[in-house]
């Protein structure tokens, strides 16, 4: 019995954007722990990262709404860090320094690939 079919997940695309949300709202609390909890914002995306994703697994209406509001300060945050990340950081001095922009990219990307399949697919949502 295959991963997918245990899951009862109909489309693969919901599964790894789900996943992506989950991992990411994961992230940035791990992130608002680490800072003492001095990030409201950081707070913000990662309880609307985790609800999207619960929202995207069980293929719900609401979800596509949640992604496309989530978008845009997802876009933002991750640009806005990924500038001042790259910006303060000259030559890449250690690994930290080289994946930090690198995840920060994958995170845009996927935020954009996410947000183009949910609209994409708006209609297979119950």
């Amino acid at each position: 019995m295959s991963l997918k079919s245990k899951l009862k997940v109909e489309r693969l695309g919901v599964l790894v954007f789900s996943v992506f949300y989950a991992v990411a709202g994961g992230a940035e609390a791990l992130l608002l722990v680490f800072s003492n909890f001095t990030l409201p914002h950081v707070a913000f995306l990662a309880v609307l990262s985790l609800i999207t994703a619960y929202g995207l697994f069980r293929t719900r209406r609401w979800s596509v709404w949640l992604a496309t509001i989530l978008f845009f300060p997802a876009t933002t945050f991750g640009a806005t860090t990924l500038y001042v990340s790259i910006t303060r950081q000259t030559f890449y001095p250690g690994l930290e320094a080289f994946l930090s922009p690198l995840l920060l990219i994958v995170y845009l990307i996927m935020t954009v690939a996410a947000l183009a399949y949910v609209l994409a697919k708006r209609k297979d949502f119950q």
